[in-house]
């Protein structure tokens, strides 16, 4: 089983930054995608990041374009998540999820449903 492990939320003021980072162990597949999700008091996961192995390609809900990055180490097993420019509407619990890619697509990359494992959760609030 995959396991994942966030860390790195925090308290922020809006417009600060944080760089929350998930260790990924026990792959299953030989391609996967490592999906970064948040979900707020009273509303549904939401999709925010991924990241493709292989190529290392990577998508982003359009509410954090041009605000967060996802990256990885492969040699420290690690994905992360960037965040700048941050909001007090990006206040949720972030959550890594991993699935396998060969029943994802561009489509369907957002999709909770589509990812089989999850870390715990970390969270994030931003303050006005």
């Amino acid at each position: 089983q995959v396991q994942l492990v966030e860390s790195g939320g925090g308290l922020v003021q809006a417009g600060g930054s944080l760089r929350l980072s998930c260790a990924v162990s026990g792959f299953k597949w030989n391609v996967y995608v490592i999906g970064w999700f948040r979900q707020a008091p009273g509303k549904e996961r939401e999709g925010v990041s991924f990241i493709a192995s292989g190529d290392g390609s990577t998508y982003y809900a359009d509410s954090v374009k041009g605000r967060f990055t996802i990256s990885r180490d492969n040699a420290r097993g690690t994905v992360y998540l960037q965040m700048n420019s941050l909001k007090p509407e990006d206040t949720a619990v972030y959550y890594c999820a991993a699935a396998n890619q060969n029943y994802v697509t561009i489509a369907t990359i957002a999709q909770p449903l589509k990812y089989d494992d999850w870390g715990q959760g970390t969270q994030v609030t931003v303050s006005s």
